[in-house]
């Protein structure tokens, strides 16, 4: 795993309670140990909860391994980042994994709204670079939309749905293009939420509350701070830029919010306050 924030976090841990052992990377050793930190705060409320003991805490903590080399990666069968989102980013990384790991590993990134294409196009083995979009919190989302580019090879494809099924997720295949299946149905939605909101459509918690009694598990702005307004801009900017929908502009105070630093959960504060 290449990453160390909350969802790189989540998906070592999916990993490691599912029997494998992680080697996970981050760009100092703070960020390194904050990935520790972040996995033994959520064994431990396994155990308050009765779904862990303590050896079984040992167990999965013993499969992590931290560093703060990429190439500590040189022996690992499949890559997972989920560093910024960020496509100059994620292609010097891809460009050095390239370097790095050995024949025939796997190549994943978790990108919600960036080309797969890209990233393979910038290594030796585009047959072997996928995108394994997991969702948040990955360690309780069952969802991975498991994504194809144009020369992924089909025993990739199937070597990561096959892992994804050993760990308990649900895998979907499905094809590179803007926001996937989800997003490019969820974020539409979820703008057009903020918009109604602009428009005197009801308040920010009339609007959360009217669509979590439908049987929505949260309430689109809580959803957008869960998720991070920031990558909610970033998803739906380029949905746009592929689809050409005028009316899938980013609302104003999406966009207002993000220049604010009001990013959701993450910050404290976004469309609610934590």
């Amino acid at each position: 795993m290449v990453g160390t924030g909350t969802m790189a976090s989540g998906i070592v841990e999916v990993f490691a309670k599912a029997g494998y052992d992680v080697v996970y990377v981050g760009r100092g050793e703070d960020k390194v140990a904050g990935v520790l930190a972040t996995i033994t705060k959520s064994l431990d409320k396994a155990i308050s909860r009765d779904k862990l003991d303590e050896d079984g805490k040992s167990t999965i903590l013993g499969r992590l391994s931290g560093s703060t080399s990429r190439d500590a990666l040189a022996g690992a069968d499949i890559v997972v980042e989920a560093i910024a989102e960020d496509l100059d980013v994620k292609l010097e990384l891809f460009r050095d994994l390239d370097r790095i790991c050995k024949d025939g590993a796997i190549l994943a990134t978790t990108t919600s709204s960036l080309s797969i294409n890209d990233c393979a196009a910038a290594t030796s083995r585009p047959q072997d670079a996928i995108g394994m979009h997991f969702f948040n919190p990955a360690p309780l989302m069952q969802l991975v939309e498991v994504v194809s580019a144009d020369e992924t090879s089909a025993a990739v494809s199937e070597s990561v749905r096959a892992l994804c099924l050993s760990t308990g997720k649900h895998p979907v295949s499905c094809s590179d293009r803007a926001g996937f299946i989800v997003n490019a149905l969820l974020f539409p939605y979820l703008n057009d939420a903020v918009k109604l909101y602009e428009a005197d459509g009801g308040t920010l918690d009339e609007i959360d509350d009217a669509m979590k009694a439908a049987k929505l598990p949260m309430g689109p702005f809580q959803l957008l701070d869960v998720d991070g307004n920031d990558v909610s801009l970033a998803i739906q900017r380029p949905l746009v830029e592929t689809f050409g929908h005028a009316d899938w502009q980013p609302a104003s105070t999406l966009v207002q919010l993000v220049a604010d630093g009001k990013l959701g959960r993450k910050t404290g504060g976004g469309l609610h306050t934590y």
